[in-house]
């Protein structure tokens, strides 16, 4: 019996020294894995990209439950990973570029052409995204998210100037997606033909890393 109890208590110790031995966050996997989830850590200073999902498209209407405003069939963006701890956690991001294809955005705003541009200004902006799929995106300090649309009318060019001090969003591992649905920017500068909110949407999937897919943990 004393032989067991000892051959026991020498077993737990060696399984506590091995425990001991793995790091936590080898043990829990970190915040951002590609492959699959609990799969392989994405390293810090990898670039992440994304484009829109397929067969969707990137708006922004002047009010949150209606249709009018620009429509865009093509978007990416880009980030950088600077950090990336144990699960669970929070993971950052730095946005390094968020480009709109103007030649596929249209709008059906009375005196709008088309779309001449819609470009992202202050970037780079930072992202943070919890284990739990929370997503926000801020800019830099003493500044805004600002994104400026330049339209064409029959009075030649006008640009639009629109500001918003975050942007939440969702990271969903069913799809490796981030969407963004409804966030308010308010018009800074801009002509009459310029809305006074813009209420941006869209979704961009899959996120990628090198080819392959991220997901949250």
């Amino acid at each position: 019996m004393r032989t067991r109890t000892l051959l026991a208590l020498a077993g737990a110790a060696t399984a506590l020294t091995v425990a001991t031995a793995v790091p936590s966050s080898a043990a829990a996997g970190a915040v951002l894995t590609k492959g699959s989830v609990g799969g392989t850590a994405v390293g810090v200073g990898d670039t992440l990209t994304a484009p829109l999902a397929s067969g969707t498209t990137a708006t922004l209407y002047s009010s949150a439950t209606g249709t009018s405003g620009v429509s865009c069939k093509t978007s990416q963006f880009t980030a950088k990973v600077t950090s990336n701890p144990a699960a669970p956690g929070t993971a950052t991001e730095s946005v390094t570029g968020h480009t709109f294809g103007a030649s596929s955005c249209t709008s059906n705003v009375t005196g709008v052409l088309g779309v001449s541009s819609i470009v992202i200004d202050n970037l780079p902006y930072t992202a943070t995204v919890t284990s739990a799929g929370a997503l926000t995106v801020t800019p830099p300090s003493g500044s805004t998210i600002q994104t400026t649309v330049k339209l064409n009318t029959l009075l030649g060019t006008v640009t639009c100037v629109y500001r918003a001090p975050s942007l939440a969003g969702t990271a969903s591992n069913t799809d490796s997606s981030i969407s963004f649905t409804n966030q308010q920017f308010t018009k800074f500068s801009g002509s009459t033909l310029c809305f006074s909110n813009g209420y941006f949407t869209a979704k961009y999937a899959p996120v990628t890393d090198a080819g392959t897919r991220v997901y949250v943990n």
